[in-house]
């Protein structure tokens, strides 16, 4: 029993620090004004690594072993340890899954970013990748995340247009 909650010491402390960096990747970013649609995909990119790191330590073979030992002391402990792991899990494929449809768009920063303001050109490719994804993804068809993606992308488009001018 003294090693069994020797052991719950410790998972409850691995639970705490999950759910900290769970509630930290829900806080709303602060992001600057003009930030362009490049940092929508690093964000997802950084969540991605963040998660997967976490997600690998989870599995290691002495996270395993602690957790088999709890389950055969019949812990209590293991109930939030499980809804946590499955959280970590479904934020870990939202974020591989942002970054797989964000980096569809990659295509179109650049000519975005250093353009003439007749980027027209690249602009219906774009919105039918955006409506593409809207479609698709399931994790990333939400009204804030388009919302954050268009307004990326507009801030793109008036830098663009405002060196252009400045240096025209």
């Amino acid at each position: 029993t003294e090693v069994t909650e020797k052991l719950e010491e410790v998972v409850m402390t691995w639970s705490k620090q999950i759910t900290q960096v769970l509630v930290e990747s829900e806080q709303i970013r602060r992001e600057a004004d003009d930030v362009g649609p490049s940092a929508e995909l690093e964000h997802w990119k950084s969540r991605m690594s963040s998660f997967n790191s976490l997600l690998d330590e989870i599995k290691s073979s002495r996270v395993k072993k602690i957790i088999c030992i709890l389950q055969a002391a019949r812990s209590k402990t293991l109930k939030q340890w499980k809804e946590l792991d499955g959280s970590i899990t479904i934020a870990a494929n939202e974020a591989k899954d942002n970054v797989r449809y964000l980096y569809t768009l990659d295509k179109f920063f650049g000519p975005l970013a250093n353009a003439s303001p007749v980027m027209i050109e690249h602009i219906p490719s774009l919105m039918n990748t955006i409506c593409m994804i809207y479609r698709i993804s399931p994790y990333y068809n939400t009204s804030e995340h388009m919302t954050s993606l268009f307004l990326k992308i507009t801030n793109q488009m008036i830098n663009t247009c405002k060196t252009y001018l400045s240096e025209g």
